[in-house]
């Protein structure tokens, strides 16, 4: 007689089948392989992420084109330049600008807040230059903390400025002046330094100065400036993700300026149509190659920077709003204190953008061509 199976005898009989027929192991290393596979997957997707594209070089079939006189430097690099003032060949006195963080050539606060007056008494010339990266400048991807002073020097004798030239920076431009008191003093007249970007890692700061300078940035920019001295090679990724808020300077966050600063903001950006050059050729070899450089490990402190005037043939300034956000004045207060040769002159509640105030541009000039005091 058939034996006669019950309907929940049934259903448990094809559960314990399923369960049987779901525990099939994998072949041997085949979870291995797919684990394998999947870290290969994620390295290559990483490394695509954190690989900057193509600089868009001026004057190439798919860069920008080229509107501005420029200088071939020995390497083959191209620097793009813009003149003020008196014509060269009847200057008295030759300066060469160095602009800051996302900026350029038309950015010349100095050149373009002088007086006439002053233009023509003291017969000035000033050219401010394009960095690497910048506006119609070529980048460099080997650039060093020292090559930007080469590169001027080799750009100040093919355009003829003589064996000696003035030279005045701003912001992240001034911070490249100690480049060039430390590698070419011998070819500067004069030097001025207007609230020059400090590197929280120069070792000379005293560690509680710093690192307490350090905690009054911004949180984002606080990890952005670490990433970009631990982790330079994560630089690009870390400022085009999305997870987490980049650079402020960059993004021009009012949290990180003072109140004159965003009272000064719109007099400063009043020309931003001749601005748009500036990225033009790509983020990463202007923005993110400054702060790579800019905050990265330097082969020299400023702290330590002989005088180059023993004779007092000439001088170097140090311009510093009190109310930098930005630049912490604590840190120039401390260089000014142990280079005892460097001029100061600390503004009071001013911030960084204090070289736009009206009447500024003649005092910082004065002061460095003809030694004029009480101008801060």
């Amino acid at each position: 007689m058939s034996k006669k199976i019950s309907a929940a005898s049934a259903r448990s009989h094809t559960r314990k089948t399923k369960q049987i027929k779901s525990s099939i192991p994998l072949p041997s290393g085949m979870f291995g392989k797919i684990l394998a596979v999947l870290f290969v997957g994620f390295v290559a997707y990483a490394y695509r992420a954190m690989q900057p594209p193509p600089s868009k070089i001026c004057g190439t079939p798919d860069g920008p084109p080229v509107t501005s006189p420029r200088i071939k430097l020995s390497d083959g690099r191209y620097l793009a330049y813009k003149e003020h003032g008196v014509p060269r060949d009847q200057a008295k006195h030759k300066i060469v600008f160095i602009h800051g963080y996302d900026s350029n050539r038309h950015d010349a606060v100095v050149a373009t807040g002088l007086s006439p007056e002053v233009i023509e008494s003291l017969g000035v010339y000033i050219v401010s230059i394009d960095r690497p990266g910048y506006g119609e400048s070529d980048p460099n991807p080997k650039r060093t903390v020292k090559s930007l002073a080469f590169d001027i020097q080799e750009f100040a004798d093919q355009l003829g400025l003589g064996s000696k030239f003035y030279v005045i920076g701003f912001s992240m431009g001034g911070q490249a002046v100690w480049t060039l008191l430390k590698y070419i003093p011998h070819r500067l007249a004069g030097a001025a330094l207007l609230a020059p970007v400090t590197n929280y890692w120069w070792p000379n700061f005293p560690a509680n100065l710093s690192k307490e300078a350090f905690s009054h940035q911004l949180p984002q920019d606080i990890w952005n400036l670490r990433v970009a001295h631990y982790l330079p090679w994560l630089t690009y990724w870390w400022n085009t993700q999305k997870f987490f808020p980049a650079c402020s300077a960059a993004a021009y966050n009012p949290g990180a300026l003072s109140s004159q600063d965003l009272e000064l903001m719109p007099k400063y950006r009043a020309n931003r149509d001749l601005y748009a050059q500036v990225r033009q050729q790509g983020q990463h070899e202007s923005l993110y190659r400054d702060l790579m450089i800019g905050f990265g490990t330097w082969e020299f402190d400023p702290v330590d920077l002989e005088n180059p005037f023993p004779n007092k043939e000439g001088s170097v300034q140090l311009w510093q709003g009190d109310e930098d956000k930005l630049v912490p004045v604590t840190l120039q207060r401390y260089i000014a204190q142990r280079q005892p040769w460097i001029q100061y002159h600390e503004i009071a509640g001013a911030g960084h953008m204090f070289p736009v105030l009206d009447g500024m541009a003649d005092k910082i000039v004065k002061a460095l061509l003809i030694g004029e005091k009480n101008v801060s």
